[in-house]
């Protein structure tokens, strides 16, 4: 969502192959959530993918249960692009802070985690490497797939949903 004192700003030339990420999308269905050492679960998320005139992208994701609509979880952060090559930047409100980098080809975005830091008090296990595919669909839909390795679980799905571009 802009930010209320922003005045629309030309999009710069070197976010242009990135162009489809942005605007608000919804979950067109809930997604799914598992992981090996949870219960799986269904998620609502919203993404927003903003400009304000640099070479940058700004996010947010906020997700709820899909049935309590309880708050789940909140990222926010910046993508960068040179050339093919991509970097997310991401803080998240669980207290991890994470690099992922990675390429473009076409309309998918595929990511690897590059750096992880975390509060001194985070909980255990610990998320060691992440690895994540987005893309847009023919369809005009987003689709989303997360997959993670944590300190005593190998690299696993751990989230994929599908998203629509809201008005």
């Amino acid at each position: 969502m802009p930010c209320p004192f922003q005045q629309p700003a030309e999009l710069d030339q070197a976010i242009l192959p990135l162009d489809w990420l942005l605007g608000n999308w919804e979950s067109e269905t809930p997604g799914e959530g598992s992981y090996p050492s949870i219960t799986p679960f269904n998620y609502i998320e919203t993404l927003h993918f903003t400009h304000v005139g640099q070479p940058i992208i700004n996010f947010m994701f906020n997700a709820v249960h899909a049935e309590t609509k309880k708050p789940l979880h909140r990222e926010c952060g910046f993508i960068r692009l040179d050339t093919n090559k991509v970097a997310f930047i991401i803080a998240q409100n669980s207290g991890l802070v994470e690099i992922e980098e990675g390429e473009l080809a076409g309309k998918q975005l595929s990511l690897h985690s590059h750096a992880l830091a975390r509060t001194s008090f985070a909980k255990e296990p610990h998320v060691q490497e992440v690895w994540q595919v987005m893309q847009l669909r023919p369809d005009g839909k987003l689709e989303q797939t997360l997959s993670m390795a944590t300190g005593n679980q190998p690299m696993t799905q751990h989230l994929h949903i599908t998203y629509h571009r809201l008005p």
